[in-house]
């Protein structure tokens, strides 16, 4: 029984952690306080630890900020302005 004690007594104390995370996890999501800090710090824990879904976020972002190709003036987007190097015969 001696040699299972401290075990018993890590696990009991991981579960009491987890406990209060979750209770204090309920407690912010029920009052709605600490939206921009829980924001930024899973903001952070992204960039830290998943660097291909922050790319991917940075290249949204810069997609979202990019103008459209604009047509030309005759309205068909099909031509385009050609430039012939030879000349005509």
């Amino acid at each position: 029984m001696a040699a299972v004690l401290p075990y018993l007594l890590l696990s009991g104390g991981f579960a009491v952690v987890l406990c209060g995370f979750a209770w204090l996890g309920r407690r912010i999501r029920r009052r709605g306080v600490g939206g921009a800090a829980a924001a930024a710090g899973f903001a952070a824990w992204e960039e830290a630890f998943r660097t291909t879904s922050h790319a991917a976020y940075v290249e949204v972002q810069q997609q979202s900020k990019r103008k459209a190709p604009l047509e030309s003036p005759d309205g068909d987007p099909r031509r385009r302005l050609r430039i012939r190097l030879r000349q005509p015969r």
